[in-house]
């Protein structure tokens, strides 16, 4: 094959292309290392049965150090009731009550009701039902799992559920999306497509 005879620009944009293309499987596989070392951290997690105090999940709730773990708090005032929907544990769809609650002091013991309404926010699903209907529910003692997501970065499910309701799916690690390996796969077969194609259309040019 002459060499000389290749088109030197189209060449050059074709290999730079298909660089870029390895560079983001690369990428990819590096952010699939990440994930699974997240997902062995909410895994141990799961395990740890120390409860995490909802102060300092307000105090570092741009964190995930705390997903997946235990917690529980007096939920002194509900300043807010929602419905959303949701699944229950055996995975039926239907409505997750949220409340928002105001929480006592870091420091309040025994979980005393009579503490002035003070501590940090935090939305707790109470548990689903198959209606959206309001339920009514004054706050209280809540114990659950810190889940990913929401307003304040984080929410808790209860367990066990409040207000009379069934209960709501838990918080699993295994619903955090990783995709990174199959986006690695298409990322190197489109590199590997394009200098196939670009190949057979060189050669199909310096054979005419």
């Amino acid at each position: 094959m002459n060499w000389r005879a290749l088109p030197l620009i189209p060449t050059v944009l074709v290999l730079l292309a298909s660089l870029y293309m390895v560079h983001l499987g690369l990428w990819q596989l590096d952010r699939l290392a990440q994930k699974q070392a997240k997902s062995a951290q909410f895994h141990a997690a799961q395990m740890d049965d120390r409860p995490v105090s909802m102060g300092q999940v307000w105090r570092y709730r741009q964190s995930d150090a705390w997903d997946y773990r235990q917690t529980h708090f007096w939920c002194q005032q509900v300043m807010q009731m929602s419905s959303v929907s949701g699944r229950n544990a055996k995975g039926e769809s239907g409505w997750a009550h949220v409340a928002r609650c105001l929480t006592a002091p870091e420091d309040t013991q025994g979980f005393r009701p009579t503490e002035p309404p003070q501590g940090v926010l935090a939305d707790v699903v109470l548990g689903w039902s198959q209606r959206p209907d309001p339920v009514q529910w004054a706050g209280g003692h809540v114990r659950g799992t810190i889940a990913p997501g929401g307003e304040f970065a984080h929410h808790v499910v209860a367990d066990p559920p409040l207000a009379g309701l069934a209960a709501n799916a838990a918080p699993d690690p295994k619903d955090v999306p990783n995709n990174h390996l199959s986006y690695a796969v298409q990322w190197f077969l489109f590199a590997a497509t394009a200098l196939v194609i670009y190949g057979l259309a060189v050669r199909k040019r310096l054979r005419a």
